[in-house]
């Protein structure tokens, strides 16, 4: 049990940092990582674009910490893990009193990454990019949920001809 909520925070935080869907993180083998490097091959589903992304070192020492006898880091049933991450989402929910915690999947996670780098880079193709979407339509549905703060907003000009 211990074992399967390391893999679940593992889990959850390469959510996060990449924004890759889930079933795209449950497909990853341990092959697929370039410590090294600091990046991680994804190979796509739903017709997506594979990718490379980078990850953190905070990253690399959770995966590190995960048994490596598998060919893959998250080896057990998709239906099981989700069940473990149901159960700490509610009792997480239940401990801090807050039902907004129980509403989160794994899926919020994309979006999440989604957003934040949108409104810190301003680059739609380049979230298109990390997000392994063919079409731009995709990824504007990600991206809509930001709130800017005033009228500000960011211009892209070319400095050449």
């Amino acid at each position: 049990n211990c074992w399967m909520q390391q893999k679940t925070s593992t889990f959850l935080q390469l959510l996060k940092e990449t924004g890759m869907r889930c079933g795209e993180a449950f497909m990853l083998a341990w092959i697929d990582f370039n410590f090294e490097h600091r990046t991680v091959n994804v190979t796509p589903e739903k017709g997506s674009e594979p990718r490379q992304l980078r990850i953190i070192n905070q990253l690399i020492a959770m995966l590190n910490s995960l048994p490596k006898e598998k060919q893959k880091p998250f080896d057990c049933s998709p239906r099981h893990f989700t069940r473990t991450f149901r159960q700490q989402r509610k009792r997480i929910a239940c401990k801090l009193k807050n039902e907004r915690i129980s509403k989160i999947t794994f899926h919020t996670f994309r979006h999440w990454k989604a957003t934040t780098e949108y409104a810190k880079t301003k680059d739609i193709l380049h979230v298109m990019q990390m997000l392994g979407h063919k079409n731009i339509q995709n990824t504007l549905l990600y991206t809509q949920l930001i709130s800017f703060e005033n009228d500000d907003f960011h211009s892209a000009t070319a400095k050449t001809v």
